[in-house]
């Protein structure tokens, strides 16, 4: 019975842990990295065919993005989540696989132009649609018998729609162990989801701390905030440009505007055009939509029940086609732009950067976290030129911060969730939160609480029967980052499918005799015909 740390540790984004409990292995999470790769990351310890389950904290790409890349190694296993989440990631997997290939073949046509050698994407299409076909969906509460001696629970976490906490129940060898996965845990007071949900007991604490250095500031109006700096934007002729995530953020901040406009927090620009530039967005908008009974919060439903759309106005326009992306940025009218990526790492937001930032009129709005290296940090630390697709762009345009508005408990909230544990757990791990972060909201624990913490780096591995480290890793800071390749190369793929078979004639064992013969007829056969 043993945890290993994989990724998010002493970093942010990546987010995964494996789990060995009995025969079963299993994934806590299956994380993409964003932004800046700080620490290397180990390789689990077994080959992706061998994984059983990935349990899925919620759909962020930095928690789920990473499981198409498994499902092209070999992993057929079972994916648990919540019902929202399972629909979520239908549409976010998708969506990073299309960023991938697309990215790719830009990058490409500039390769072979220069002569260079070709990239892949990290995945492609049909890697996402095969991890999304292994998904599963349960409700809130629901107590899910996953494998033996395994048992597991969805708490809702308030970060996100569908975001969970994971209560999961471990037995082997006469010995049982309570762990708890805290996903990302929920800022309270936030529009259209409900305040993170407690729990009371555990053996074991994977917590995140993403704010565990900082307090978001109390009693911030967001809509009085957004509608001066739209009124003001637009008072100089310009463009509001709101980088956000297309599923939470984008929801919330049409939430804020609705209001806005419903209290005509805006003079002089009746109507004034809000543009979603994201076909994702507004998939995403139809999720919350259907699950807005078991997710909403009571105020939002209290919306619905009026027969008034929450996130839904007059002057709102989805753009989905590349040609409607592209006319946001012809028509000269002052407008309100809200596009993904959230950290302007990747999609549309680059190219309403690239059209906006110089321009002094215009304003580029931050309200949410930007993971160091990401583009978004650096406009946020006061970068004055950016590069976007090969050309420097000078940074005149107003860079404004909501602060408070982040989908992340702060260091109070991280502190009452913790506390919420009427008994104390035996070891509090802190992961999810950057470098020093996690080192010292481990110790404060140690000091404040009486609880044993720590701050484990990627390879590190806990023995959860004994309670003792097996190996603490040290961190090894990345020298130079080099982009990882998805295993599709034809000999790659190959070595993928051996491993999958090997799983699979593992899985015969004690097979009727008939049916082996016959299965080792059809490999002897296939090995006779490539065998060179």
């Amino acid at each position: 019975m043993k945890l290993e740390f994989i990724g998010a540790d002493h970093e942010v984004t990546g987010s995964c842990h494996y789990l060995e409990i009995g025969k079963t292995k299993l994934f806590v999470d299956c994380g993409m990295e964003q932004g800046q790769n700080v620490y290397e990351n180990v390789e689990p310890p077994v080959n992706y065919s061998e994984i059983d389950f990935v349990l899925l904290t919620h759909a962020h790409i930095d928690h789920a993005g990473y499981l198409p890349y498994i499902y092209a190694r070999g992993f057929r296993g079972r994916i648990l989540a919540t019902e929202a989440t399972a629909d979520l990631c239908n549409i976010l997997l998708q969506d990073s696989a299309h960023i991938q290939e697309m990215e790719a073949e830009w990058k490409n046509r500039k390769a072979r132009r220069a002569g260079k050698p070709e990239v892949e994407p990290l995945y492609e299409m049909k890697d996402a649609l095969g991890a999304i076909g292994l998904i599963e969906g349960y409700s809130y509460g629901e107590i899910i018998p996953v494998a033996e001696g395994i048992t597991i629970r969805f708490v809702d976490a308030g970060h996100l729609l569908g975001s969970a906490s994971i209560e999961l129940w471990a037995r082997e060898d006469q010995v049982e162990k309570k762990l708890v996965f805290s996903g990302d845990i929920g800022n309270t007071n936030k529009p259209l989801i409900r305040d993170p949900q407690y729990i009371e007991s555990a053996d074991y604490v994977i917590m995140e701390c993403t704010y565990g250095d900082r307090y978001h500031k109390k009693d911030v109006n967001y809509e009085r905030d957004l509608a001066r700096i739209i009124q003001e934007t637009l008072d100089r002729g310009g463009n509001v440009v709101i980088p956000a995530f297309a599923v939470g953020r984008t929801q919330e901040l049409l939430y804020f505007i609705r209001q806005i406009k419903a209290d005509k927090m805006v003079n002089g620009h009746d109507n004034f055009p809000v543009y979603v530039d994201s076909p994702l967005a507004v998939e995403a908008t139809h999720v919350f939509k259907e699950n807005m009974l078991e997710c909403y919060d009571e105020e939002t439903s209290r919306l619905v029940a009026q027969g008034i759309n929450p996130i839904d106005f007059p002057g709102l326009k989805l753009s989905i086609s590349t040609d409607e992306s592209k006319n946001i940025n012809f028509d000269q009218t002052p407008k309100v732009i809200i596009s993904a990526a959230g950290m302007c790492d990747a999609g549309r937001i680059r190219h309403h950067l690239k059209h906006n930032l110089w321009r002094p009129e215009c304003s580029v709005v931050f309200a949410g976290y930007q993971a160091s290296g990401t583009l978004g940090r650096s406009l946020l630390e006061g970068a004055k030129e950016v590069r976007l697709f090969g050309e420097a762009i000078e940074v005149k345009a107003h860079i404004e911060l909501i602060d408070g508005i982040s989908g992340h408990a702060d260091r109070g909230g991280l502190q009452r969730w913790i506390r919420s544990f009427t008994t104390k757990p035996s070891h509090v791990f802190m992961v999810h939160g950057e470098d020093q972060v996690c080192t010292k909201f481990a110790q404060e624990l140690q000091e404040d609480m009486g609880v044993e913490a720590s701050a484990p780096f990627s390879g590190s591995v806990f023995d959860l029967a004994s309670g003792c480290w097996i190996r603490e890793a040290a961190g090894i800071p990345v020298i130079k980052a080099e982009p990882k390749k998805k295993p599709s190369t034809a000999y790659e793929r190959l070595t993928a499918a051996g491993q999958l078979l090997l799983q699979v004639i593992r899985h015969n064992e004690g097979g009727a005799n008939k049916d082996l013969a016959k299965f080792t007829d059809q490999i002897m056969s296939l090995c006779s015909k490539w065998d060179r």
